[in-house]
C-alpha cells in the first residue's frame, strides 16, 4: 500500500500528455453538449471539431460538471491503493466540478482527500507543482499549503476578440457594462478572486498584446524567475504574437503554450488570447 499523495484534476486544467503520463495525475473530464449530443471534453471531441462546430452551428453548446459517480471511481480506486488525494478544480463561480466532487468526498468518509477550489480559469498552472511536490514524498498537507500559497499569487490577463460567448453563458460578471458598445473593440480583462475585472479596452489585438506586455512588466517588478502559460482559443498566431512580445522582454523559468479546449472555449468563444504567470520569489518568500 502507498502513502504517495495522488492528484486528481479536471479536464479544464488541459494537462500536458507527458505530465499525466509522468506523475499518474488523473483527469475527471466536464462535458460539452451540442443539443442532444454530450461529448466528454478530452475523450470524445478534439479540439479542432469542437471548434469548427462552435463557429458553424449557431447554437452556443452548454457545459457541465462531471457526474459524481466519476468522481467517486476515481477516488475509490486511488484510496484502495492507500493513496490520499488532492484534487484541484476550476473556479466553483464557473462551474459545479468542485461540488461533485465534494459530494464524491462526502460519500468516502474514510477516505483522504482534500480539494483545492483554485477559483481561476488558470488553473492548470497548480497541477504540476502538486505533482512534483507528491513525488517528491511531500505530505498532503504540506502539498495543499504550498497550492494554496502558489495560487495566490497567480495573475491572469487576457484579451477577447468578442465578449458574446461569456454575454451568453451568464459568466460575464462586471464585464457586463461594456456589451453593446465593442464594436471593434478588443476588450482586455483580468480574473481576481474568481471575479472578472475589466483593465483596458483596446482597439486591435496588437494593442492588447502590447497591453498584456506592460501588465506582466508592472506586476513582475523586474524579477527574473517567472512561470507562465499562454492560452488562446483557436487563434495561435494571436499566441505566437504574444509569446514572443513576452520573451523579449522577460526572463522566464519557463513559459508554455496551450490552446483552450471545449469547456472553457464554449464561455470565451473563438480568438481568446491570455497569459497566466508567477513568480518563484513570490511562492517561496517566507
Amino acid at each position: 500500500m502507498s502513502t504517495k499523495v495522488k492528484i486528481v484534476t479536471d479536464s479544464s486544467a488541459y494537462p500536458e500528455p507527458e505530465a499525466v503520463a509522468k506523475y499518474d495525475i488523473r483527469v475527471v473530464p466536464l462535458r460539452v453538449a451540442f443539443g442532444n449530443e454530450v461529448f466528454a471534453e478530452g475523450v470524445d471531441i478534439t479540439n479542432e471539431e469542437f471548434y469548427e462546430r462552435l463557429v458553424k452551428d449557431g447554437r452556443l453548446p452548454t457545459t457541465s460538471q462531471p457526474p459524481v459517480a466519476d468522481f467517486i471511481k476515481v477516488y475509490s480506486e486511488l484510496a484502495e491503493q492507500g493513496h490520499p488525494i488532492l484534487s484541484i478544480h476550476i473556479s466553483s463561480k464557473l462551474s459545479g466540478t468542485c461540488a461533485s466532487a465534494l459530494a464524491a468526498k462526502n460519500a468516502l468518509p474514510e477516505t483522504q482527500i482534500e480539494i483545492v477550489d483554485s477559483l481561476t480559469i488558470a488553473m492548470g498552472m497548480l497541477v504540476p507543482p502538486a505533482a512534483e511536490a507528491a513525488e517528491r514524498g511531500k505530505t498532503l498537507s504540506q502539498i495543499v499549503a504550498s497550492v494554496e500559497k502558489l495560487n495566490k499569487c497567480i495573475k491572469v490577463v487576457g484579451a477577447f476578440d468578442t465578449l458574446e460567448y461569456l454575454r451568453k453563458g451568464g459568466r460575464i460578471g462586471a464585464a457586463k457594462a461594456l456589451v453593446g458598445t465593442l464594436l471593434r473593440i478588443k476588450p482586455v480583462l483580468t480574473q481576481e478572486a474568481g471575479e472578472v475585472k475589466i483593465l483596458n479596452k483596446s482597439r486591435t489585438m496588437a494593442q492588447a498584446i502590447e497591453y498584456m506586455s506592460g501588465f506582466v512588466e508592472k506586476e513582475v517588478k523586474g524579477r527574473i524567475s517567472l512561470h507562465g502559460y499562454i492560452g488562446h482559443s483557436h487563434v495561435p498566431h494571436a499566441a505566437h504574437a504574444l509569446e514572443k512580445k513576452l520573451r523579449e522582454n522577460f526572463n522566464w523559468a519557463e513559459l508554455r503554450f496551450l490552446e483552450l479546449g471545449p469547456v472553457l472555449g464554449t464561455h470565451m468563444g473563438p480568438g481568446f488570447v491570455g497569459v497566466s504567470f508567477y513568480c518563484d520569489e513570490d511562492w517561496h518568500s517566507e
